[in-house]
């Protein structure tokens, strides 16, 4: 085991200071390869990840604003959905920083969408107690729509 591969088990922070010195300096070949891989791997997937997250939220509160926004204004008329909209313009930021910090994300945006709707609607049934049959079974909304600060989905009766 190198002196690296050892620093990478006792003090990461150390670990990734000197491999970043190494690179900096141009000595590649005392790198601590296998472990730049395993971490650059992972970091891949924690961005991927955090879209997956920050989608299922966004389109949970999307349907639950379509979905039971109207029926619970009619029950409590002072009912508006400040919090869905608070969660739904916050989702939307980070998005949005997110896509701009790491651009190669939109090219999994589409199929993130189609894994994230199914974990959204679970938690729109589970949290409204409407049956998961109430939401449409495909995403109803475009990529444009999910990201547009401006776009609610109409709230009439389904």
């Amino acid at each position: 085991m190198t002196e690296l591969s050892t620093l990478y088990q006792t003090d990461y922070s150390a670990w990734a200071t000197r491999n970043a010195e190494l690179l900096r300096a141009g000595r590649y070949a005392e790198l601590d390869v296998e472990h730049l891989l395993a971490e650059l791997s992972d970091m891949g997937k924690s961005e991927q990840h955090e879209l997956e997250n920050r989608l299922t939220i966004l389109l949970a509160h999307l349907l639950k604003w379509e979905y039971q926004l109207t029926t619970l204004s009619a029950r409590w008329r002072e009912y508006k959905g400040d919090s869905w909209r608070a969660t739904i313009i916050e989702q939307r930021n980070r998005l949005n920083t997110r896509l701009k910090k790491s651009p190669a994300l939109n090219s999994l945006l589409a199929v993130t969408i189609i894994e994230a709707y199914a974990e959204a609607m679970q938690l729109a049934s589970d949290e409204t107690q409407l049956p998961i049959a109430t939401f449409p079974p495909v995403c109803p909304y475009s990529i444009a729509q999910l990201l547009d600060k401006n776009y609610y989905p109409s709230t009439f009766d389904h």
